[in-house]
């Protein structure tokens, strides 16, 4: 199902949910509240390393190239995050039983109890800020994000079409070209 253009109109309970979705993001990446929860979990960790280690505690063992696709990111930064965090006993290579010149990655028993930590001091704060909602509120809100995560895995490797200003750019599948 292809994405409307810009130009469609969108319902404004779209808008307020995606308003609602970026203020949380960016509540919730926000270099404060990453010192707070590290000092709290005990943790020296930066936001990339963290976000490696919540992703390697929910899959099985993968190539460092792998994981940067997943991530998002460039594969030379997720080379350096991983140096450091196997310097630091978080995470583990091994050859891969596939193609031996491969390497894969995984948490360490160290690694699962720091992304433990992390997670249940996040959990504490999340608890925290919801203590006042009622239990049917929670499981409701609780399922709705479920189907939310779901609906954006979904639709996550559609084709966007892209307007761009400007004299000899053209809309293209995936974004702007020049003609």
């Amino acid at each position: 199902m292809p994405i409307p253009s810009p130009a469609t109109s969108v319902p404004e309970d779209v808008i307020a949910v995606e308003q609602a979705l970026t203020r949380i993001t960016y509540l919730a990446t926000r270099a404060r509240w990453h010192d707070r929860l590290m000092s709290h979990a005990g943790l020296p960790l930066d936001r990339a390393a963290v976000a490696i280690l919540r992703h390697l505690a929910e899959t099985d063992p993968l190539r460092p190239g792998m994981l940067a696709v997943r991530l998002s990111v460039e594969a030379s930064h997720v080379t350096r995050q991983l140096r450091q965090l196997e310097k630091s006993g978080l995470v583990v290579r091994f050859p891969d039983p596939e193609d031996r010149r491969a390497q894969l990655i995984q948490l360490t028993e160290a690694g699962r109890a720091a992304i433990g930590r992390v997670r249940d001091v996040g959990r504490l704060g999340m608890s925290l800020a919801l203590a006042d909602w009622a239990p049917d509120d929670l499981r409701q809100l609780a399922v709705l994000f479920h189907r939310l995560v779901d609906d954006f895995v979904a639709h996550a490797e559609m084709a966007v079409d892209v307007p761009v200003d400007g004299p000899g750019d053209v809309w293209v599948e995936g974004g702007p070209s020049g003609a």
